[in-house]
């Protein structure tokens, strides 16, 4: 097991310890008899190579010259033992009997590689990963033989999308990776982790080199200028631009080296459909113009938003508008859609809403709030089992959303 620690051990959830320390006796045999806190060192950081952490398990832990970010955990991989590793951060923690069951999903599943773990934040809400397959790095089990074959996490990452990258590398060299809504994490997530300059300056880099490195001719293309809007997008609804255009920087000079030295290790046909769905997006639209539909409405830019359009072009269904109320600016487009708030897409003349997330999490998310807006027909293909409603009174069934409405809706936060 191995847990970043953020400067102190004092700044470690304290249940987390009480879990770490209880779980390494429970799994000693042959599992994780090796447990391995990760400390990366940060500014002002007080020293605590002379400290000892009084345990009589074999816990240990790893002071660093430097902070590593999230990607700091591999120091604990390099030590550790067992089968099995657990990925947790200083302020997550598995909740009782989701590791013994993430054990029996890998013995049950030799060529599972990750198991995730459905994550829980203190208001109630959800975080999820844009893609399916894809974990949250604050929780998620790794047999230790895929883990090292495929070369670890990426250092150079530092945080932000090195759980893609460390996924598509997974997948492609034929391991398994899942997300168990029978394994929970809880993670209090503190100020540490709101969207600073430094978030926007490694979301915009490494999600770059994600596509250059693993996305074939011509997605890499495609998928690095859409994710290269939504963090532009994001950066301008925060305040740091300036932020973004050096992440940009950073990721154009390394693109030509990324995108060679990775060659080998780009998405198959079957990798890149497990996680972006190209051909089952296509079928859900064709089902969706044979029963008459015309005109659609997308509910989100998603981070697979190009997807969905692409589908429904290739099946003569028309985008009306995009609706998303984080996104929307006036006169802003996506490939010649207008990007409009929610409540005016759903004035627009159109047939149906298709919710353009296929990350089980933002799915559900968006798909509820929907519900509470209109009762026209909404498609969400990617909520577990794939879900549509309808009525046959769009306008009079339609309910806008108040401040109370939205607080009572489940919500999703992106990892």
């Amino acid at each position: 097991m191995t847990i970043n620690i953020f400067n102190n051990i004092e700044h470690v959830n304290p249940f987390s310890l009480l879990f770490f320390r209880v779980s390494a006796l429970r799994l000693r045999l042959g599992v994780g008899d090796h447990v391995s806190p990760v400390k990366p060192s940060g500014a002002g950081a007080r020293s605590i190579n002379q400290r000892a952490v009084p345990d009589p398990l074999d816990h240990r832990l790893i002071p660093l010259d430097r902070n590593h970010g999230s990607c700091a955990k591999s120091y604990g991989v390099d030590r550790a033992r067992g089968r099995y590793i657990l990925f947790l951060d200083d302020d997550s923690c598995p909740r009782s009997g989701s590791v013994e069951r993430m054990i029996e999903r890998f013995d049950a599943a030799p060529d599972l590689a990750a198991a995730g773990f459905t994550v829980f934040l203190p208001s109630g809400r959800r975080e999820g990963a844009a893609l399916p397959h894809v974990f949250v790095g604050c929780g998620v089990g790794l047999r230790a033989e895929a883990l090292r074959s495929v070369g670890g996490l990426d250092r150079s990452f530092f945080m932000q999308a090195e759980e893609y990258d460390l996924c598509f590398r997974l997948v492609q060299a034929g391991w398994q990776s899942e997300v168990f809504d029978d394994l929970h994490v809880d993670h209090l997530k503190t100020q540490h982790a709101r969207r600073t300059e430094r978030t926007i300056f490694y979301d915009v880099r490494n999600n770059l080199r994600v596509a250059a490195r693993y996305l074939p001719a011509p997605y890499h293309r495609v998928y690095a200028e859409d994710w290269r809007l939504r963090y532009q997008w994001l950066a301008q609804i925060d305040g740091h631009q300036e932020a973004f255009a050096r992440g940009l920087a950073a990721a154009r000079r390394r693109r030509a080296l990324d995108r060679v030295l990775f060659k080998p290790r780009r998405l198959g046909k079957d990798a890149l459909e497990n996680f972006f769905r190209f051909d089952e997006i296509r079928q859900h639209m064709t089902d969706l113009s044979r029963s008459g539909v015309r005109r659609i409405v997308l509910a989100d830019f998603g981070k697979n938003l190009y997807a969905f359009h692409k589908a429904a072009a290739e099946v003569g269904v028309a985008v009306a508008t995009i609706a998303d109320d984080r996104f929307c600016s006036a006169g802003r487009v996506y490939r010649d859609v207008p990007i409009v708030p929610v409540a005016e897409a759903l004035r627009a003349d159109f047939d149906a809403v298709v919710v353009a997330q296929c990350g089980v999490v933002q799915a559900e998310s968006t798909y509820q709030r929907l519900r509470q807006q209109t009762g026209a027909p909404i498609h969400s293909w990617f909520t577990g089992a794939p879900q549509s409603h309808a009525s046959s009174a769009r306008s009079t069934n339609a309910r806008p959303i108040t401040k109370e409405t939205q607080d009572a809706q489940p919500c999703a936060v992106e990892a």
